[in-house]
Order: C-alpha cells, then sequence, then structure tokens
C-alpha cells in the first residue's frame, strides 16, 4: 500500500490559497494532519491539533513541520479556503492510485445532504452526491449540489470525473434522465436506473408492460433476520410493446419489477409491501437483477450510515467557507482507508481507536514502512 506517499504527492499538488506573508506551516503538512487525525477519531479543528501535538514525534517522520504544529484556528482557516473542486479531483486521483476497481461490479451513485451545515434554521447549503464501489467497499469520488434537485446537474460532472468502463451505474430515480443514461454508455458501461414519478410516461409504460406481458422471467428470494422476513420477487421483460423503439433511453434491454413483501415475526405489525420499477441496459436474467440492484442500497448501508454513525458527519457544524465541503471530503479519504485495511476484523469505530492508540496499526493503515 502507498497511502503516505500517494497522500503527500498528490493532495500536495493543491494550489495554497494563503498569503505568502508569515505562512508558517507547509499546506500539505496541515492537510495531512487533518486527513490522520480524523481517521484516529478527530471530529474538531482542536480535536486536531490536540491529536497532532499527541503524535509530533510520529508525524514528524513524514512531514516537515518546519513550525510545528499549526493552531486549530490555522487549521479551520486553511480548510475553510481551500477550493472545494481542486481537493475533490485529488480525492479521485487518490482514491485511482491505491486501488485496483473490479470490473463487473455495481457503482451505486446517491446524494447526502450534510444536515450539521445548516444554519439560522435554513436548509442545508451542502448536498454531496458520491460514487459508492460495491465490491471494492470505497467511495470513488463526490460532487457537491446547492440543493438535492441539482443531482441531475450534478450526476454527468461525477461520471466524467471517474472511470466507469465495464461496470453497472445504478442511480435513484432522481438520475433517470435521458442524457444521464446516453453519458453511461458512452463511457462503456451499463446502467440500472429507478423509475418514479418524474418520469411519468415512462412509468406508465413500464406498469402496463407489466399489466399485459403473460410469462415475464421471474426470481423469488427470501431474507430472514432481525425479526423480520422479506420476500423479493424480480420480474424481467426484454420483448416491449408499449415501449417506443424510439424511446431515446440509449441502449435499453431490460425492463425490471420488483416486489418486496417485509413481515414482521412475534408481531402485530402489518406487513409491508411495496414495488418499484427499473430500466437497463443489461441483458441479466431476473436473478442478476436481483443481486445487483440490491447491491445498490450498500451506498445507503456502507457509506451514508456509516459516515453519520460512526464519523458523526451529521452532528459536524462546520460552516464557515468551503470548510463543509472539505471536511466531507476528509471523512471519506478516512472512511476509504480503514475499509480497506482487512487484517483487522472490527467496526469502523473500533479501528479508529485502535489507529489512535497504536502507531504501528496506524502506519499499517497509511502504508508506513519501520
Amino acid at each position: 500500500m502507498k497511502t503516505s506517499s500517494n497522500l503527500i504527492s498528490i493532495f500536495g499538488q493543491i494550489t495554497d490559497p494563503r498569503s505568502p506573508i508569515n505562512q508558517l506551516h507547509n499546506l500539505v503538512d496541515i492537510l495531512v494532519i487533518g486527513m490522520i487525525s480524523v481517521i484516529c477519531g478527530a471530529e474538531t479543528w482542536e480535536h486536531m491539533v490536540r491529536f497532532a501535538k499527541s503524535k509530533e514525534v510520529f508525524l514528524k517522520t513524514f512531514l516537515e513541520l518546519p513550525n510545528g504544529i499549526p493552531s486549530k484556528d490555522t487549521i479551520n482557516r486553511t480548510f475553510s479556503s481551500i477550493d472545494s473542486n481542486q481537493f475533490e479531483s485529488c480525492f479521485i486521483e487518490w482514491v485511482n492510485s491505491i486501488v485496483d476497481l473490479s470490473k463487473g461490479q455495481v457503482i451505486a451513485i446517491d446524494g447526502k445532504t450534510i444536515r450539521g451545515a445548516k444554519s439560522n434554521g435554513k436548509k442545508s447549503p451542502i448536498h454531496m452526491v458520491s460514487a459508492w464501489a460495491c465490491e471494492n467497499n470505497m467511495v470513488l469520488g463526490q460532487v457537491k449540489t446547492d440543493e438535492k434537485s441539482n443531482e441531475i446537474t450534478a450526476i454527468p460532472a461525477l461520471l466524467d470525473a471517474l472511470s466507469l468502463e465495464g461496470n453497472t451505474i445504478t442511480i435513484d430515480a432522481m438520475g433517470t434522465q435521458k442524457e444521464i443514461a446516453k453519458k453511461i454508455i458512452a463511457s462503456n458501461a451499463d446502467y440500472i436506473l429507478a423509475v418514479k414519478g418524474n418520469q411519468p410516461q415512462l412509468l406508465e409504460h413500464i406498469i402496463d408492460e407489466f399489466r399485459f406481458f403473460k410469462a415475464p422471467e421471474i426470481h423469488t428470494c427470501e431474507d430472514i433476520g432481525h425479526g423480520r422476513i422479506e420476500t423479493r420477487v424480480c420480474s424481467v421483460i426484454k420483448d416491449f410493446q408499449f415501449i417506443d423503439n424510439n424511446n431515446q433511453w440509449k441502449n435499453l434491454q431490460r425492463i425490471i419489477k420488483i416486489e418486496s413483501i417485509r413481515q414482521f415475526k412475534n408481531s402485530d405489525k402489518p406487513a409491508e409491501k411495496a414495488i418499484r420499477y427499473y430500466i437497463s441496459s443489461l441483458q441479466c436474467n431476473a436473478e442478476n437483477f436481483q443481486g445487483k440492484i440490491r447491491s445498490h442500497w450498500a451506498i445507503e448501508n456502507k457509506l451514508h450510515w456509516t459516515l453519520d454513525v460512526a464519523f458523526a458527519e451529521d452532528a459536524s457544524r462546520k460552516r464557515a467557507g468551503n470548510a463543509s465541503q472539505n471536511y466531507s471530503t476528509l471523512l471519506k479519504i478516512a472512511l476509504n482507508i480503514l475499509k480497506n485495511e482487512t487484517t483487522k476484523k472490527a467496526s469502523i469505530k473500533t479501528k479508529r481507536l485502535e489507529a489512535a492508540w497504536n502507531e504501528d496499526y496506524l502506519r499499517l493503515l497509511l502504508g508506513i514502512k519501520v
């Protein structure tokens, strides 16, 4: 693993926004202190300083630190002022340098609002759209939007920044747009796109297809656990009657319906039923679609949930300048490093504690040889 040297060389490319007068600390030193301290549990600028001071001897083995550890105000100003787009571009470059992205996997794209970034009762101004590699267990990149409705413009920008060839892109209904489907196909990838009310004509045609088609391919699976039984029936149609060949959904090959019934054991709670529809450029069977569509929810369970529970992202109150967006990138750097260290079978929270307590384990995470 080349993590440490890559962090310094890649993020060292970021343009320094500070005045050259009285620059006591190297920009890359401040950035790497932020990354490592977040890995080890820091959640505020003050935490970062306290951590760095406690590990100054360790940090000096690979950082210059010409004037010691920067103050919390210096760290705050730095992360508030560096260009977020450049920081995110470096993040994507760093991910590409450390991961061998396996082909044929699901790349789930979804958005998350950073709730702690709101102020004075207003809606949060920060909504991040991220791409999650379900097999590699890694965030591949992220793009900021001003609000959820702008995911339509953010998703193409994210697709442009990533190498997607040979993989399947899954997106919720907000991203089910003809131009997005075209862009995915142009990237030599495939898509599975959810269809809801924001595409009313397409949804109506899909419902009609399943209403009148006599023999769709069907696969049923059942999950039992956590006091409930969930049955999912996946139906697939490849020969369309109501969807026009000139529908402009690039390479549309299959339409899919997932019917789910969730029953609760030892409870009077009524069963929950849901029907979801999808379109896809893949020529898969129903069993494969069942697995790929289920994989999409890893972005909720392994990324968004982890950011909130293990990293307390929604509790963060970083609002000045670009701080909230850049801190979100810091969290994803930390998450990627922790997720992809597989020698220790432990939760993210436990790994963060171990990294803070055990310098040998921190060296392992950072790829530093003794």
